[in-house]
């Protein structure tokens, strides 16, 4: 049973939503009742993310990422989605959502049944090579990985929202950089590190989504990236009401019809509860 106060907001969404269908853009704060930290929210740890910059500069660079890639990534694979991504997900099969636009590389939409899923910021599914852009899944990179520093299944880790992890420098010196099995390249993942940009195939997606929408509802984000951003103004030009669910405050919150600053998962949840659509146990 949901309680009253975690649920504020929620009969105001779904009032929306009943005769407006939306696009909604989701970030961290989403799924972090998963079990995956976030770095923006109040009471975060600070921490300092590689850029694409750093790890085009330097075989130094990508070895620090790969070394905590290798032991964060495969944790990520054990986060399940909560209720608040299941409750998005029967929220499109109800016709009450037209689709999601996540800044999230942990796949969780796409599990939790979600079907129309563009991914902004890229995923942890595979990998590709720089010089050539050959791909390989991040299953078979990873086991790699293992295979060539044994070391690492015994390393203690500082586990990071992305699916990152904080080595000890003296290991990374160490540790031994996979190559592309094709043309030995070196190897990128396939997401937008910080320094970086969203493809332009992913902008016009959320674009069309933002467009086919009614509305916009935009979940568990602080809204300091500018896709994001975009996503609000283009809503806010076409007339269409934005609503926000996060804890605390964002840099567009006066540009909302309403914000709740509350749970995601216990909003979503009651809000597919009063449109009557299913939602599977978490």
């Amino acid at each position: 049973m949901i309680a009253p106060y975690e649920a504020a907001g929620a009969e105001e969404i779904a009032e929306i939503l009943a005769t407006q269908p939306a696009a909604v853009l989701t970030g961290a704060g989403i799924s972090t009742d998963s079990g995956i930290p976030d770095y923006r929210s109040p009471g975060a740890p600070k921490r300092n993310p590689m850029t694409w910059q750093q790890f085009l500069e330097s075989e130094a660079a990508q070895r620090r990422y790969w070394s905590g890639a290798a032991k964060g990534w495969r944790r990520m694979g054990r986060f399940e989605p909560n209720a608040g991504h299941l409750a998005l997900a029967a929220l499109e099969a109800g016709g009450y959502v037209v689709g999601v636009a996540t800044q999230n590389v942990d796949s969780l939409h796409r599990r939790a049944g979600s079907k129309h899923v563009i991914e902004l910021h890229g995923h942890l599914r595979t990998v590709h090579c720089l010089p050539h852009g050959h791909v390989e899944t991040a299953d078979s990179l990873l086991a790699r990985i293992r295979a060539d520093n044994p070391w690492l299944a015994d390393e203690r880790v500082t586990e990071g929202p992305d699916g990152d992890a904080a080595i000890a420098e003296e290991l990374v010196d160490t540790f031994v950089l996979p190559r592309c099995l094709e043309c030995g390249g070196a190897m990128a993942p396939d997401v937008v590190m910080f320094g970086n940009f969203v493809s332009a195939e992913n902008n016009r997606a959320a674009t069309q989504l933002m467009n086919r929408a009614d509305a916009l509802l935009v979940v568990g984000t602080s809204l300091v990236v500018n896709t994001g951003v975009k996503m609000v103004h283009r809503a806010r030009r076409q007339g269409k009401p934005v609503m926000l669910v996060n804890r605390g405050a964002t840099p567009v919150d006066a540009l909302a019809q309403f914000r709740v600053d509350g749970s995601t998962s216990a909003v979503l949840e009651r809000v597919a509860e009063l449109l009557g659509v299913a939602t599977p146990a978490a």
